[in-house]
């Protein structure tokens, strides 16, 4: 059925003024995202339904800042500020409370932590910093005790944590920061406790110490220049003959800039037992060198915040994975990199050169020496000779540098911790699946693709108001992620296939964990690889092949058939809004009516809504395309029909379902996705009268200003105000100025700055 042409109808001419109108009125979009990096696909704000977290809360309780996996994988044990908790994760949902024990800091401690001007109200407490599995039978745990450090060993029962003895509570100097807000870390390799904290009140003495076992307690020599003063230790990671410790500190060796941080590595052999006559109960065997992520030409990720070990796989060797942040803010935003530094190159860079600061000049150079063997600072059995002890005091220093380029970059944003897993796909191949947590709250799962580079799945938002995530916890075998934070701990099942309501969806979601099952047409967690009829394509992400009923080659062909269309029903004098649900952040988007285009005089599209004036011409069937990865396909249809005088359907269209939108639809994802039918007559109203005014109020001023003007000039020239009574002069000559006492000439100069000529006293 042909439209009828758009007559001169004043109803007509009316509207469309009104949404010219609406249209200037409208806010400007602004640009989303932006930054460098990638965008994580699917966006989930706090308590979005789509995404749901278990919360695990205590009354009473905060800062449950340590978390520690049982060996069952079953109870999470959590160190809160004075409280340490048993947590049941085996079941889905909220973890449940098995049973807690209180440790808080004596009177006494408290007290003297107020008189040294701590804070009585967030610092004097006991603050869990270590919590780490002894045994079958035991936890260690350390705390700062109100600027106190205190340690000691708790009984477990079936998993079940027994009251700690006050006699059994010892001193924890080198194992647990003093201030809360000191960074520290902790890891127990062979009954050993290997150490990274701050050894003093003022937190000026950054030491590495092992403790516990059988071994001799080993420091680093606080007088010797092997840590900066105010170094930061963020991991402990072993290996198979030596302890190695992330950390960053201020860099020596560039002392021509100004506090130039830098990112370490140190290591420290597991079998060291200190030196007999140098160095007694000191490290001998203590090496550090620089790590740097960084891009070819640009400025480096020089502030490491967190570091994990994910152990060798099928095809590459035990890797670190570590967040970065700089100290230079480009753009006015922090920037956050993820790099991943192979073990065997953290092991080869200590077996090369070593650096030595040169006293004459204070500059560190290479070391051109002759090493003596066996190799200082190697695992050697037995104590070192003093000639090797002397030549360690002053060459901890490496040469060389562990370099790698970062498989993520993401500005506006800081990374404050990280865990890695692996995930096959349905072939069986591996993917590293990193789950970050952000200083605002947020987790992003990010996948690594095989030319390693990572693409962000989904960004989450996890707390209502903005705060750092403090830990994260892997439970494989819970198929979660356990996030701490203040206010309790956040339970995230690291995938939610059913999100993707479509194949289309879930196959370009290209999440490793979710493949779509074309028998129940869900997309579904993927527990077992190897099931050859469901759908997923890791390395391309196409739909069009992995969706495909019947055999065929990948392509991109365009998918244009609509699922389902919903109908509209015209009303008039309304102006339609068509949303368009935004399910990708990666697609665009455009609006296409019919075969046709859209018409441009009586349409406009603002946040991916399409506004309608309704009109002659102006139905038939919409649809909002998206394209992603190369694909298109509709992502909503729209049939807009007027009730006075109905279209026909296009026959091609036939045997799709149809739905008849009645009232204003939810899009899945929190927003409005669709108001069928929404009068704007009351704003347009509104708008009439506010221009009405604005125009009357510019004529208004328009008209005064040259009568002000005009009234100005009318004055008599050279006469001032005429006191009350008197009259003005009636003939046409210039009032006479009074005579002045002075007998020189002055010019007199009217209002409009003319010349009249000089008087003479």
């Amino acid at each position: 059925m042909a439209p009828p042409a758009l007559g001169l109808d004043p109803w007509n001419l009316l509207g469309l003024f009104f949404f010219q109108v609406l249209l200037l009125l409208l806010p400007p979009l602004t640009a989303g995202g932006g930054g460098q990096g990638p965008v994580p696909r699917v966006r989930y704000n706090a308590g979005d339904p789509r995404r749901a977290l278990g919360f695990f809360q205590q009354s009473g309780l905060r800062d449950f800042d340590t978390l520690l996996l049982s060996g069952d994988g079953n109870t999470l044990y959590v160190g809160a500020r004075e409280a340490i908790l048993a947590l049941a994760i085996q079941d889905p949902g909220v973890p449940r409370l098995k049973n807690m024990i209180p440790w808080p800091a004596s009177e006494r401690k408290k007290r003297e932590c107020a008189l040294k001007k701590k804070s009585n109200e967030t610092q004097c407490f006991n603050f869990i910093r270590v919590l780490v599995s002894f045994n079958a039978t035991h936890l260690y745990a350390c705390g700062t005790f109100a600027f106190s450090p205190a340690c000691t060993f708790i009984e477990l029962r079936d998993s079940y944590l027994l009251p700690i003895l006050e006699e059994k509570v010892m001193e924890g100097k080198g194992q647990s920061p003093f201030d809360p807000a000191h960074n520290h870390t902790a890891v127990l390799v062979d009954g050993m406790l290997y150490s990274g904290t701050m050894n003093n009140f003022l937190g000026s003495e950054p030491i590495l110490m092992r403790t516990l076992g059988s071994q001799p307690v080993l420091k680093t020599d606080t007088f010797l220049p092997w840590l900066h003063a105010d170094a930061s230790f963020v991991a402990a990671i072993p290996s198979t003959q030596v302890v190695y410790f992330f950390f960053e500190e201020t860099a020596s060796e560039f002392d021509f800039f100004e506090k130039l941080r830098t990112s370490r590595v140190a290591q420290v052999c597991k079998n060291d037992v200190g030196g007999e006559k140098l160095l007694q109960r000191k490290w001998t065997t203590f090496l550090k060198a620089q790590l740097l992520c960084a891009q070819p030409g640009q400025l480096p990720f020089n502030i490491i915040r967190h570091a994990v070990l994910l152990p060798a796989g099928s095809s590459t060797g035990p890797r670190i994975y570590a967040v970065f942040t700089s100290q230079w803010q480009v753009g006015g935003t922090r920037s956050s990199a993820v790099c991943a530094f192979s073990l065997s190159d953290i092991e080869n860079v200590f077996k090369g050169k070593y650096k030595e600061l040169n006293k004459e000049t204070s500059r560190w150079t290479t070391y051109r020496g002759v090493e003596t063997n066996p190799r200082p600072g190697s695992c050697s059995v037995g104590p070192s000779s003093d000639k090797v002890l002397t030549f360690m005091k002053d060459h901890f220093l490496m040469d060389g540098q562990v370099v790698e380029t970062p498989l993520l970059v993401k500005s506006g944003v800081e990374y404050t911790q990280l865990a890695v897993e692996t995930a096959q796909d349905l072939d069986g191949h591996s993917h590293v699946v990193m789950y970050l947590g952000t200083s605002t709250g947020s987790l992003h799962k990010a996948v690594v693709s095989r030319d390693n580079r990572a693409y962000l799945v989904e960004e989450i938002q996890l707390f209502t108001d903005p705060e750092p995530v403090r830990n994260l916890q892997l439970a494989p075998s819970q198929g979660a992620v356990f996030v701490g934070f203040s206010g309790g701990v956040q339970r995230v099942p690291r995938a939610n296939c059913s999100v993707y309501e479509t194949c289309v969806d879930c196959v370009l979601a290209r999440d490793p964990h979710c493949a779509w099952n074309p028998e129940s047409r869900v997309c579904c967690l993927l527990s077992t690889p190897n099931l050859k009829h469901w759908k997923q394509d890791m390395e391309r992400g196409n739909p069009e092949w992995a969706c495909a009923k019947g055999p065929m080659g990948r392509s991109h062909r365009p998918q244009s058939r609509p699922q389902i269309i919903k109908e509209v029903l015209v009303v008039p004098n309304s102006i339609l809004e068509l949303p368009c649900p935004h399910l990708s952040a990666l697609a665009s988007y455009r609006w296409s009516h019919g075969t046709g285009k859209i018409p441009e005089a009586s349409s406009a599209v603002y946040n991916g809504s399409l506004l309608l004036l309704p009109q002659d011409g102006v139905g038939g069937l919409y649809q909002c395309i998206a394209t992603e990865n190369g694909f298109s396909y509709p992502v909503v249809s729209y049939w807009v029909d007027s009730q006075d005088q109905p279209l026909a359907m296009d026959p091609e269209l036939a045997g799709i379902p149809r739905e008849r939108v009645q009232v204003p639809l939810t899009r899945v994802g929190g927003g409005a996705a669709m108001a069928a039918q929404r009068s704007y007559w009351p704003h347009f109203l509104v708008v009439t009268i506010l221009l009405a005014l604005v125009l009357s109020g510019a004529l208004i001023i328009l008209l005064t200003a040259p009568l002000g003007a005009l009234r100005a000039r009318g004055k008599v020239q050279g006469c001032g105000t005429l006191p009350s009574g008197d009259k003005a002069p009636l003939s046409r000559q210039p009032c006479l100025e009074p005579q002045k006492e002075s007998r020189t000439s002055a010019t007199n100069v009217d209002a409009d700055n003319n010349h009249l000529g000089t008087d003479t006293a």
